[in-house]
């Protein structure tokens, strides 16, 4: 278990290193960083993780108090605008985790609503989910577990019939990635044979089981999106979250077909906030949740996060893998990974109430 005064410092030095990251990008949004340099690479319009760009920079505003980190908070969400309307089901990923922590900022609460009514007018009426899309190219007409996180709490914020969708598309995408007995991220809809499994990403990506079992957690803790079926989504969460690791095995690697390859620690990441959220659900294994996302964020901290004093930057989580099937980025510092661990740590030390993101 992570005390709380790692917890603490852990948190100040990873937002430290989103002040130094925010001078370094500009208006630009940071994608993942050299793990040697700390330089990052950067994209223009933020692709589907600037989302979580702002809001590390909401989860810095929160920690420090600061005005000014309000304002460059609320900035970088007002420029996610341009994705409400873009033809992709990562609109939950951007829209969602971009705005989740600006409750009280008017533009961001306006962006939420706007992205979740457009996100409601985008479900696919015969399949019952909001499709994959075609925004960066490829099918459009996808069921990925990716497209669930963000988008399942997204959509319950239009109204009653946001919610029904909710259900709709997490209840599509667990039947199809969970229906063959192991883990399937992705299908395409073909008219004349239904729906086909697709094998990029392979299902051995370690982010699948970790962004699905994320989804499952949020819509448990929203009546509203579980829609009268909580006893098939806990099943789902007990298959997602298994057993117990071993503390070594809590950072899964990229791919477990090459489990000598590169690691993941963004996918652990991810999969602690969603063990954090299980923690809140009545039942038995509520405490071994809150204990097992506390030892992974242990984890992390003592093996993967860069502290003071070295040569590198402070509150780097190193060893994310981008992409394993092509080699990208395969040990980096990953923007969606840092968010998480920063949200993990910030729900440890009572910053932020995980219920709420």
């Amino acid at each position: 278990m992570i005390r709380p005064d790692c917890a603490e410092r852990a948190l100040s030095d990873v937002l430290d290193r989103v002040a130094a990251t925010a001078v370094e990008v500009g208006s630009r949004f940071p994608l993942f960083a050299d793990p040697d340099s700390g330089r990052w690479t950067t994209t223009r319009r933020g692709a589907w993780t600037g989302g979580f760009w702002a809001g590390l920079l909401w989860l810095r505003a929160r920690h420090t108090g600061d005005p000014a980190d309000r304002a460059a908070a609320s900035a970088c969400t007002a420029r996610l605008a341009r994705w409400a309307e873009a033809d992709t089901a990562t609109r939950g990923l951007i829209l969602w985790y971009g705005t989740a922590l600006a409750q009280s900022d008017s533009g961001a609460v306006a962006l939420r609503g706007r992205a979740a009514q457009a996100c409601l007018d985008a479900v696919h009426p015969r399949l019952g989910l909001v499709p994959w899309g075609s925004a960066f190219g490829g099918p459009r007409l996808l069921a990925r577990v990716d497209a669930v996180p963000g988008m399942v709490p997204l959509l319950a914020q239009a109204g009653p019939q946001g919610a029904a969708a909710a259900a709709s598309h997490l209840d599509r995408h667990v039947e199809l990635c969970l229906g063959t007995g192991e883990l399937v991220p992705s299908w395409r809809f073909e008219a004349d044979a239904g729906w086909q499994a697709c094998d990029d990403p392979p299902s051995g990506w370690s982010r699948g089981r970790a962004w699905l079992l994320l989804a499952v957690a949020d819509a448990l803790l929203d009546p509203d999106a579980a829609q009268g079926k909580p006893a098939g989504l806990k099943a789902a969460a007990q298959v997602l979250a298994g057993g117990t690791e071993a503390p070594g095995r809590s950072v899964p690697p990229a791919d477990e077909a090459q489990p000598e390859g590169p690691l993941d620690t963004s996918a652990a990441a991810i999969t602690a906030v969603a063990l954090l959220k299980l923690a809140h659900l009545p039942g038995p294994r509520a405490a071994e949740f809150s204990e097992r996302g506390a030892a992974i964020l242990d984890r992390l901290v003592s093996g993967h996060l860069t502290g003071r004093g070295g040569t590198r930057p402070a509150g780097m989580l190193l060893d994310g893998c981008y992409d394993a099937v092509r080699g990208i980025a395969p040990r980096h510092e990953l923007v969606w990974g840092d968010f998480f661990l920063a949200l993990g740590l910030a729900v440890l030390t009572g910053l932020v109430d995980v219920r709420n993101v």
